[in-house]
């Protein structure tokens, strides 16, 4: 009988994609990171997605979202991404959120239901309200840094926040996380320097306001690259498969 999974099962083995199958994982943020990472999740067998976005599907997301095609164009991003994940998975059980995660709808969500949370939020205020719950309840956690405004995805690198560089979101979440006594969150960031036609944008995103004057550029293969990665670390640490022992990052930085 022919096996969706057959292909994953050839490189994590039957005992991986049980574990996948088993696992629950929340997503913030379908943007062109974020929608990239879930689905690359669903197709490699995870068991539970929950997905977390308020946005609809605009115009400008056509050149990196791969939920935004312009049969979407006006619909909510979570309702898009529901029937896109299904299409793929039918087994996979999918839960969608349209709201926007701040501290102050922070106490909807119980995250010590969940074997992994991925960070994929634009703004400061919700990543670090959402990086702090994540430790509290002690599940591993995910986040990514800046991506707009680049345009190398061979500068995209997975480290512990405390070792990265370069990346101006992720030098002021070092600055407020430490505030918070949080020094280690592993994260997706690139040491590529923002393009300067963006920098004032860049500022916006730094603001942590929610909505946005002006927004930073973007490309189609940088932040879907940085949400594929995201994937690859998250299949890696349930299953437990192919991590490299020696990084600092095998160790609880959650």
């Amino acid at each position: 009988m022919a096996d969706q999974f057959e292909r994953t099962r050839l490189v994590f083995g039957d005992d991986g994609v049980d574990m996948l199958s088993r696992a629950r994982v929340i997503v913030f943020g379908l943007g062109g990171v974020g929608s990239f990472a879930s689905e690359a999740l669903v197709r490699s067998g995870l068991g539970a997605i929950d997905i977390v976005d308020a946005d609809t599907v605009d115009l400008t997301n056509l050149n990196r979202q791969n939920i935004a095609l312009h049969s979407t164009l006006g619909r909510p991003k979570v309702d898009v991404a529901y029937e896109r994940f299904l299409d793929i998975n039918p087994d996979c059980a999918v839960r969608k959120y349209q709201i926007f995660y701040l501290p102050g709808t922070a106490g909807q969500f119980d995250l010590s239901r969940y074997d992994y949370i991925i960070d994929c939020i634009d703004t400061v205020t919700a990543k670090i309200e959402l990086i702090a719950r994540a430790q509290d309840v002690g599940v591993p956690i995910i986040s990514c840094m800046g991506t707009g405004n680049k345009v190398d995805p061979t500068k995209l690198q997975v480290a512990d926040i405390s070792k990265t560089s370069v990346c101006p979101l992720a030098r002021v979440m070092r600055r407020e996380l430490a505030k918070r006594q949080i020094r280690h969150v592993k994260c997706v960031f690139s040491t590529e320097e923002p393009i300067s036609a963006g920098q004032d944008a860049q500022e916006d995103i730094l603001s942590g306001s929610v909505f946005k004057k002006r927004v930073p550029g973007s490309t189609s293969f940088v932040p879907s690259v940085a949400g594929l990665i995201i994937a690859s670390e998250v299949v890696r640490d349930i299953t437990g498969k192919y991590r490299d022992e020696a990084s600092p990052l095998t160790g609880d930085v959650s």
